[in-house]
């Protein structure tokens, strides 16, 4: 597996923005940027966007499904509950 610091990853998230791009460049998988962000303590550029998930939420009461809400918002269906579930629990 690719080896990288902190500070590297870092700069290719604020740059790349997602672990699937960062992966492609670093020839490793979507996963083991997950798993380095992780590691590091770095959050997902996903999680934070509290407009966003507000938004998210607002939609989600007002009876909108996951799948309308994460095809709105360019998101997967698992990664829409994760982030509505977060803000539930606030």
């Amino acid at each position: 597996m690719a080896r990288i610091t902190k500070v590297e990853l870092l700069k290719l998230q604020k740059k790349l923005e997602t672990d699937e791009a960062i992966g492609k460049k670093l020839g490793i998988t979507r996963q083991a940027v997950h798993q380095w962000r992780k590691k590091y303590g770095i959050d997902s550029r996903w999680e934070l966007n509290p407009d966003r998930n507000k938004k998210m939420s607002a939609l989600y009461k007002t009876g909108k499904t996951g799948s309308e809400i994460a095809k709105k918002f360019g998101l997967s269906l698992s990664q829409t509950y994760r982030l509505i579930g977060k803000r539930k629990k606030k």
